[in-house]
C-alpha cells in the first residue's frame, strides 16, 4: 500500500502539478500574466450576473411571478403567525 500512495504523490507533483509550478516560475517575470486565469474567471463571473440580473428584469417585468404573501408555503405559515 506504501508504493500505491508514493505513485499517487508523484502523480500529483511530477506531472499534475507543472502547469501550477510553470505558473509560480511566470509570476516572478509578470505578475499581470500569472494572473491572467484569474482574470478570465471573474470576467465570466461578471458576464454571468450580469445576464442573471437581466433575466430577473425580464420575468419581473413580465408579471408572471407570483408576489402574494401566500406564494411560498413558508411564507404562508409565517404571515399567519403575525
Amino acid at each position: 500500500m506504501k508504493d500505491f500512495f508514493e505513485g499517487i504523490a508523484s502523480l500529483f507533483e511530477d506531472v499534475l502539478f507543472l502547469p501550477l509550478d510553470a505558473l509560480r516560475e511566470l509570476q516572478d517575470d509578470s505578475w499581470l500574466a500569472a494572473n491572467g486565469l484569474n482574470f478570465v474567471f471573474v470576467l465570466i463571473a461578471f458576464v454571468a450576473f450580469f445576464y442573471w440580473m437581466k433575466q430577473l428584469k425580464t420575468f419581473d417585468e413580465s408579471g408572471e411571478e407570483d408576489k402574494s404573501v401566500k406564494a411560498h408555503p413558508f411564507l404562508g405559515k409565517n404571515a399567519d403567525l403575525d
